[in-house]
C-alpha cells in the first residue's frame, strides 16, 4: 500500500486538511499575497503536486490571508532590473528575464494544468494581475462582495507573462477577455459575475463556510471517480470528440470495476450516504 505523501514544506502560505478537503491560505499579507518577492510560487506548485499524490485529498482550497487575494507581481520589484540587480526578479538582460520567468511565475500554470483534484478560489479581496490570472486557472471562483479583478498588465507597459491571455479567453471569450486585457481596467465582484468570471458573490463572512460547502459537497464523492472526472473535463479541451470518446469509454471501464462504484449504486438503492475507500 503507497504511503500518505508529507505535507508539503511550505514558507509563506499555510495549509490545512479536513474531509478531505486541503486549504491554502496566502499568508504574506505584507505584500499583499503578491506572488513574486517571496516564496508562494514555490508554496503553490509544491502544494498542487502533494494533493495530486495525496489519496486522502479530493479537493483543494485557495485563499489570500488579509486584505487581498493577490496583487499578483510585485511592482517595486520592477524598478530593480538595471545590471546592479541581476538577482532580482525582473532585473536583467532580455534572455535573463525569460528565464525568469519560465522557472518562476511561469511554473504556477503548468502546476495548475496538471491538478487532478478540482480546486476552487475562494476570492476574499482583490485579485489582479498574476493573482487575477491564478483566479482564472481554478476550476471553480466564489468571491467575497470585497473582491476586486484586473488584467492590469498593460497598464504597466507588459503582458500576461504568466498565460492570462490564454486562460481569460477560454473563460469568457475572446471579445469580453480582449476588452479587459487592452483596457487593464479593474472590476468589482458583482460585475465578474456577470461576465462568467466567478459562479457566486457572498459576503466577506460567508466566504470560506460557502467555499468550503461546495469542496465538502464534491469530496463527498467516490474520490477515483471524482479525479477521472476532472481529467475528462479538461482534456475535453484539447481532444477531438472521437478521441475524446474513446477516453471516456477507458475511463469508464476503470469506474466499473471500482468497489466505490457499487458502493455507490447500493447506497443509492438503499437510499443512505456512500462511505467510500478509494479504490
Amino acid at each position: 500500500m503507497a504511503s500518505i505523501p508529507a505535507y508539503p514544506s511550505l514558507s509563506d502560505a499555510t495549509l490545512t486538511l479536513e474531509d478531505r478537503v486541503a486549504l491554502l491560505t496566502f499568508n504574506r499579507d505584507d505584500l499583499r499575497n503578491a506572488l513574486t518577492g517571496c516564496n508562494l510560487i514555490d508554496d503553490i506548485c509544491n502544494t498542487v503536486a502533494w494533493a495530486n499524490r495525496n489519496p486522502d485529498v479530493s479537493v483543494l482550497v485557495l485563499t489570500g490571508a488579509g486584505s487581498a487575494f493577490s496583487s499578483g507581481g510585485n511592482i517595486k520589484e520592477m524598478q530593480l532590473r538595471d545590471t546592479e540587480h541581476k538577482d532580482a526578479a525582473f532585473g536583467g538582460d532580455v534572455y535573463e528575464v525569460q528565464e525568469k520567468y519560465r522557472a518562476g511565475i511561469q511554473r504556477i500554470p503548468l502546476a495548475m494544468s496538471e491538478a487532478e483534484i478540482p480546486v476552487i478560489a475562494a476570492v476574499n479581496g482583490p485579485a489582479i494581475g498574476a493573482g487575477f490570472d491564478l483566479t482564472c486557472m481554478c476550476d471553480i471562483r466564489i468571491a467575497s462582495s470585497k473582491a476586486m479583478f484586473g488584467e492590469t498588465f498593460v497598464n504597466l507597459g507588459i503582458i500576461p507573462g504568466d498565460g492570462g491571455a490564454w486562460f481569460l479567453q477560454r473563460l469568457i471569450g475572446y471579445q469580453r477577455a480582449a476588452e479587459l486585457t487592452l483596457t487593464g481596467r479593474v472590476i468589482k465582484a458583482d460585475e465578474a459575475k456577470e461576465l462568467g468570471i466567478v459562479l457566486d458573490v457572498v459576503e466577506p463572512e460567508e466566504l470560506l463556510p460557502a467555499a468550503m460547502k461546495m469542496a465538502r459537497q464534491m469530496a463527498s464523492k467516490p474520490p477515483q471517480a471524482l479525479r477521472m472526472t476532472k481529467r475528462l473535463l479538461k482534456s475535453a479541451q484539447r481532444h477531438e470528440l472521437k478521441d475524446f470518446l474513446e477516453l471516456c469509454a477507458v475511463f469508464q471501464g476503470m469506474c466499473h470495476n471500482t468497489n466505490d462504484h457499487m458502493e455507490a449504486i447500493n447506497a443509492f438503492i438503499e437510499k443512505r450516504p456512500g462511505y467510500y475507500q478509494g479504490n
